[in-house]
This record gives structure tokens, sequence and C-alpha cells, in this order.
């Protein structure tokens, strides 16, 4: 009896399998290229998980692994403390997998619900789910793949339907909000969010959508500094010094024609220092220029890093933003690679030994936060597979995102000539776009680093499909004019309707 019993249970769960199966062939037929992505994209993370066991821990992964908050903000925690202690950093890495692939999918399907074409939609995740850099920040203890998926869900919520409800304004902003405790440069995000919201015409539904909005990214931040206050004493979201812009100035100073008071030429480097010790290095390096300086009696170091920075903002401003400009473009080159004076590259790119950071980051010490301790291992021979994927072909090519940017911007401005009828494309392309490049500049206004770059693979693929479908709406929206004929309805009707 007790073999008919487990027989019966076994071949009730089998057709159970079965039938889910048969359930899911007729949606994988219909989203074939995105179900190919997206099981390659799969496949990768598992092969990365097995390879960097238990996870990857980089320099700044003490600070979250030991909540110091002097530097960056810990809302990242939020996801990290929970997980180690449930499963150790494996669990941790996992579980940036699926948000990874959860991000993909959150893109997908709000693109068709905007009308997109399936097999655009698919391309679009593309990058998301396959590349390399994506997949190495996954596996490492660090906040970025949890801020790309706020941004998402933010943008998720704004833009499911053509017009956006008052609770997913609330909880949109809730998500930025949320995303600006994790990484403190989602400061900047509430620009484009609003910019959806009034860009057509200002009424008071509108204002009212924008205050909710507003109050919805607040809320996170006033929550997280009244924690801080309470256990730091301090009311701000980091206790980051006020020379955090020193490096940018200093780097893109001209020192030779540079007006500064003696007391304070010793705070701008040579050409030769900077291309050494990059921006990085021109603050944090204890024989840097920042660091070294004897600040004239009854001065700080900040007051008089400050009155620098000032100095170049006002004299050489052109130089500032040239600068900024130059790192901006680095993410569009046809190759990924380290140019003099920025952070190396290699931090960010697969290894075949585990990486460590002496004298933080050693392999005693990883084994220290893994559950029954033991060194952490790395499979060569796949470690060796991952890394020759990610530096041949397993990263996406800058020239595509430069195609997809401009494409974003184009069909930006597609929301400015459009009826307003026929703008939800525009309109989505705009806020998309906007973001990606708000948030990529604010990033190299500090420092670039190709870890700050990733955002672009989540936000930039989406603007361009969403650029392109707005600018042949704008197309099809003028030959009937030419023609005399009625006009034709913007690409995302349909599935609005059907929302």
């Amino acid at each position: 009896m007790r073999g008919h019993a487990r027989w019966k249970r076994f071949t009730d769960g089998t057709s159970r399998v079965r039938g889910l199966l048969m359930a899911a062939r007729t949606p994988a037929r219909r989203h074939w290229l995105f179900t190919i992505v997206f099981c390659a994209g799969l496949s990768l993370r598992i092969l990365t998980q097995v390879a960097y066991s238990p996870a990857l821990v980089y320099i700044d992964s003490y600070r979250y692994l030991h909540g110091d908050s002097s530097l960056d903000p810990l809302g990242y925690l939020v996801l990290l403390w929970p997980l180690q202690r449930a499963g150790g950093l494996a669990t941790v890495a996992a579980a940036q997998h699926l948000l990874g692939l959860g991000i993909a999918l959150s893109l997908y399907s709000v693109l068709l619900r905007r009308g997109m074409w399936r097999w655009a939609a698919a391309l679009a995740t593309a990058p998301v789910l396959l590349d390399g850099y994506q997949l190495q920040a996954e596996q490492t203890i660090m906040p970025d793949v949890l801020f790309e998926a706020l941004i998402v869900a933010g943008l998720t919520l704004l833009l499911w339907r053509r017009k956006p409800g008052a609770w997913q304004v609330g909880l949109a902003g809730l998500a930025l909000g949320v995303a600006v405790d994790v990484r403190q440069v989602g400061e900047v995000l509430i620009v484009p969010v609003l910019a959806l919201l009034l860009v057509r015409a200002i009424r008071w539904h509108r204002l009212a959508e924008s205050a909710l909005l507003t109050a919805g990214i607040t809320i996170p931040v006033l929550i997280y500094m009244l924690v801080q206050f309470a256990v730091a004493g301090h009311f701000t979201l980091t206790q980051r010094n006020s020379y955090a812009f020193y490096g940018r100035a200093a780097a893109a100073a001209n020192c030779a024609t540079l007006r500064l008071p003696p007391d304070e030429r010793t705070l701008c480097p040579s050409p030769q220092v900077v291309a050494a010790l990059g921006i990085d290095g021109l603050v944090g390096d204890p024989a840097g220029p920042l660091l070294s300086y004897q600040p004239p009696p009854g001065r700080t170091i900040e007051a008089m890093a400050d009155r620098f920075e000032l100095a170049v903002v006002t004299q050489q401003p052109m130089a500032v933003v040239s600068a900024i400009h130059r790192d901006f473009i680095k993410l569009f080159a046809l190759t990924r690679n380290t140019a003099p004076g920025d952070m190396p590259i290699s931090r960010w790119q697969f290894q075949t030994a585990y990486p460590t950071y002496p004298p933080l980051i050693t392999l005693r010490y990883v084994a220290s936060i893994r559950p029954g301790g033991g060194q952490p291992s790395v499979i060569g021979p796949l470690a060796g597979a991952l890394r020759d994927y990610q530096l041949h072909g397993g990263y996406t090519p800058g020239p595509l995102l430069a195609v997809a940017a401009l494409a974003g911007l184009a069909g930006s401005c597609m929301s400015g000539f459009l009826r307003r009828e026929r703008t939800a494309t525009a309109t989505a392309c705009l806020v998309t776009t906007a973001t990606a490049i708000i948030l990529l500049l604010a990033s190299d206004a500090y420092e670039f680093s190709w870890r700050y770059q990733l955002p672009a693979l989540v936000l930039l693929p989406p603007a361009g499909i969403l650029g392109a479908a707005a600018i042949t709406t704008a197309m099809r929206s003028a030959a009937p004019k030419r023609a005399g004929a009625s006009g034709l309805t913007d690409l995302p009707r349909a599935s609005d309707r059907a929302a």
C-alpha cells in the first residue's frame, strides 16, 4: 500500500509538472526571442554563482558588512543583512541575480505595455541579461544591483499605464526614495520623473501628482536620516566630507593659469600626479595633495578644499564641464579600457583567482564571514571561461549604447511636436532617456568608474526602443497630413486600451 501511495504521489507530481510545461509552451512560443535571451541570462548567472563561491567582495563591501555610513548611505543593508544571516553571502549573490532577471522581465513587460514590438523589447533586455559586467556586479556584495532594481521599479510603476494612478505615483516615489537610501546619487532621479508629470502642461491634477511623487521620495530619505540621527547623532545621509568634489576639480584644473593664494597652491596637483593617482587617489591617498595638505592656522582641510573648488569652478568652469564630458563619452567607446587616471577596470572584471584588497579584504576575512568558515574557492576553468566571455564580446558595445542614446534623445523631442493625444510613447521615452543621462552625468561629475556606468545597460536600450517608436509615430502622423487623410494613432494606444 505504501509503495502504491508513493507511486501515486509521484505520478500526480509528474502530471502537474507536465501541465505547467504545457501551459508555458504558448507564451514561450509567442515571446520566443525573449525566452531565448532570458534563458541564456539565467544560465550565465548559474555559472557565475558556481564559479565564484560564496560571492565576490570588493573594497567598499567592508563598509556595508560592518555598517559604516561615513561615506555612503546604508539602505543596502535591508537586503544584505537578513539574507546574509539566513544563508550567507551566497544567498545575497543569488538574490541579486534574481533581481537582475527581474529587471529584464520588468523592462520587457513595460515595453510591451507601451506597444513596442516584441523583438525590439527582447533586444532591449539583452544588455542587462548578457553583459558580463552586470553579471560581475550581481555576484559582488555591493548595492548597485539593488539600486538598478529600485529605479526600474519606479519607472515601471510610472509607465505601466498611459496615465498612472495616484497609488502608482506614490509607490514610484517610495521606490525612488529608497534608491536614494541605497546610493546617494539617486537624489537626481527626482528631476526626470517630475518632468514626466509636468512635461505637456501644468494643471492642478499634475501638480498634485508631482507633490505626491515628491512626498514619496522624501519619506524614505527622512526615515533614514532620523535613524542615522538616533544611531550616529547626525541628521544626514552620510558623514561624507564636504570636499567630495575636490578630486574632480583638482583633476580638471589648469594649475598654470589658476589664480590661487600661496597657502592653496599645493592643493593643485600637476598633470603627472593626476595621471598617477586619479580622482580616487587625489581624494583618498594619504600621499595625495589633499590628505598631505597642511592648512594654515585656524583653518581646516575641508574649508581650504571648498575654497579651492570654488576657485576652479568660477575661474575655469569650462575645464570642469569638459572633463565631465570626456568621461561621459567614454561609455560609448568600442572597447572598455582604463584611461590614465581612471579607476582600474579590472576591479569590475572576472578573475581566475579570488580577488582580494588587503589589508581589509583578504581570503581570511572572507572566510570569517562565510558560514562554516573555510577559504572561498574559484573553479579555475569555469572562472576562466567567464573571464574570456566578459573580455571578448560579453559586454554591450559602446556604439550600440550611443545609438540608443541618440534615438532616445530624438524620440524625447517628439513630445514637443506631436499632438497631446499621441505623445504617450514620446513621454515614456523622455523620462527613460532623461533618467539615464542625468544619472550618468551626476556620477561622472564625481568620478568616472565603469561601475557607475551600469545603469546605462538598464536604461539606454529601452530608451532607444521608445525613441525609435516615437519617431515612427511622428512620421506616421505627418504622412496623413501630407496626403489629406486622417492621422494614425500612437503606437501604445492599443495596449493602453487593453490595460
